[in-house]
């Protein structure tokens, strides 16, 4: 008999309808997804192609407001939603919601077992206000077990006294088949993409959020420490946008000899053109709970320096034996193992070729058999 299952999560993600399609394709598995909104269109772009969405789901009702640095995101018919789904597992996608507290009450009201999807870390350098770290550890012990996306958040957990044998590894991926596949026109269309785009003829990359937090002002300025003759060959491309643009494009300015362009923001289908044509991507972040560019330019053949605060690290960098992992603001090391890239350029083909092979161990497929071995487990502990 196929287990019914509910995932609870707040928007429709680009990102995670492969995961769920894969997810629903499990023989053993009646998916149904509930979203709290649609989008958040303060804080997403994202195109979404419904004709995609390959799993039964649906959306609540709801309203949304922002209270200084806190989201409020209130819903109705939570309740009547999971009745109707008659689930024999919920998991939910956080704890910072009133849905997500309504869902965990009705859980144990239904002794329906209730798996909380934790991206939390240790590394990661934000930390919340008193009363919420409370909240969270009352969530926390009421649960019934865990899915994280690797290591980093399974240690988060473990600091919290949360068992072992209550975590379960889903390893957090993208549509690696997708990304290799469009890499692989672009490069087949190099000089012409170039062109239309602006870009470089080399470049390093960054994507994301154009924010302080993410470590942007950083890499512009180890940018500007490399040797002249290497500005002069090599450029820095930044796609995505947010508050520090118009600072970045500023302090860009004065970097000379330099190539550094801002592409602005670009949907998920447009984005393996431009790990396609880079050097390498850069993710110097201060604060990131995965990093799901890592993925994607793994995916795409590219090697990464990547801050050690980022959840992927220890899977994706560490485990993989390249050791391309820095401290976040550590620019004089930033600057320096750009340039040794730049100067070697076959370690950056050999970092990429593994990091390639390294990636196929993350995909939708591997995240949907780590949701049905939690469920396995936690049927085998229930009896």
């Amino acid at each position: 008999m196929k287990r019914r299952l509910v995932i609870l999560t707040e928007i429709i993600s680009p990102y995670r309808i492969p995961l769920f399609n894969a997810l629903a394709r499990d023989l053993t598995v009646d998916l149904h997804v509930i979203f709290l909104a649609e989008t958040d269109p303060e804080l997403r772009q994202w195109h979404v192609d419904k004709a995609q969405i390959a799993f039964s789901y649906q959306v609540l009702a709801s309203w949304r407001k922002r209270i200084g640095p806190y989201n409020l995101l209130l819903n109705r018919g939570l309740a009547p939603a999971l009745a109707a789904a008659a689930p024999h597992a919920i998991i939910c996608g956080g704890y910072n919601y009133i849905a997500s507290w309504q869902a965990l009450l009705w859980a144990r009201m239904h002794t329906v077992p209730f798996l909380l999807w934790s991206e939390s870390n240790q590394q990661d350098l934000r930390r919340g206000h008193a009363l919420v770290e409370v909240l969270k550890a009352e969530f926390l012990q009421r649960c019934s077990g865990f899915l994280v996306p690797g290591v980093s958040a399974r240690d988060y957990l473990r600091a919290h006294k949360i068992k072992s044998e209550m975590i379960f590894i889903a390893p957090n991926a993208v549509d690696n088949d997708l990304f290799a596949a469009a890499a692989g026109a672009a490069r087949q269309n190099a000089t012409q993409i170039r062109k239309h785009l602006n870009l470089p003829e080399r470049y390093f990359l960054f994507v994301g959020r154009l924010v302080p937090a993410k470590g942007v002002f950083d890499l512009l300025s180890a940018y500007a420490k490399l040797n002249a003759p290497v500005r002069q060959r090599v450029g820095l491309v930044f796609v995505g946008d947010g508050v520090a643009r118009q600072a970045l494009e500023v302090q860009a300015s004065a970097i000379s000899p330099g190539m550094i362009r801002f592409c602005g923001f670009a949907q998920q289908e447009q984005l393996a053109t431009y790990y396609a044509l880079a050097e390498m991507l850069i993710l110097p972040t201060y604060t990131d709970t995965w990093g799901l560019v890592v993925n994607e330019a793994m995916a795409c053949g590219l090697p990464v320096i990547l801050s050690r605060v980022a959840g992927c690290g220890p899977d994706l960098i560490s485990a993989n034996g390249d050791g391309l992992l820095m401290d976040p603001g550590d620019v004089d090391r930033l600057a320096a193992t750009m340039q040794q890239f730049i100067l070697q350029p076959e370690l950056g083909v050999a970092v990429g070729a593994r990091n390639v092979e390294h990636i196929s161990r993350y995909s939708p497929v591997h995240w949907s058999a780590g949701i049905v071995q939690a469920l396995d487990r936690l049927r085998g502990v229930r009896g």
